[in-house]
């Protein structure tokens, strides 16, 4: 089994995610991550959803996902020709004892500290899946109080994956 990332281009309208999302169930996938987005044209949205498979099952999902009428284009995001990031928000308490060790952590990992009171920081972070799981190792012997991932994001390197209009 290999981990799958695929961008699907949709019609930005109502329901359009419960269908793709249906989809993958009814095929017994299940979905690890999932986000969605408007494009440049506010009448696509884009669809970025990651999943383990083979081969086998990337074809097949490909295929049938391809088959809805809402679905505009569909394509694999490859690891070596795409660029992958997640957002994390992390709720972490502190005191004056351990609040420099722990943004020492952060500046290593290049996170933000956007809140700070008295007895705790909230870090934002972005990067790859790899970056954002050490970074929460790195923390596990604080206490962590909320955890907020905003799942993968992708976009290939190549200049032609925008869906073109269908005029």
């Amino acid at each position: 089994m290999k981990r799958e990332v695929i961008s699907i281009f949709v019609d930005n309208s109502a329901n359009v995610l419960t269908r793709v999302a249906s989809l993958f169930g009814r095929r017994g996938f299940n979905i690890e991550s999932l986000t969605v987005s408007t494009t440049s044209d506010p009448a696509i949205s884009r669809i970025t959803a990651v999943f383990n498979g083979n081969e086998q099952s990337l074809h097949q999902i490909l295929t049938q996902t391809r088959k809805l009428e809402v679905v505009r284009d569909i394509f694999t995001l490859e690891k070596g020709r795409s660029l992958f990031r997640e957002l994390l928000l992390v709720k972490v308490a502190c005191d004056k004892t351990n609040r420099a060790a722990i943004r020492e952590i952060v500046d290593i990992y290049r996170g933000k500290i956007i809140s700070l009171s008295k007895t705790c920081m909230i870090v934002e972070l972005t990067g790859a899946s790899e970056k954002i799981d050490g970074f929460l190792d790195m923390l596990s012997c604080y206490d962590v109080l909320e955890v907020c991932r905003t799942g993968v994001t992708g976009i290939s390197r190549d200049a032609n994956t925008e869906v073109e209009d269908e005029e």
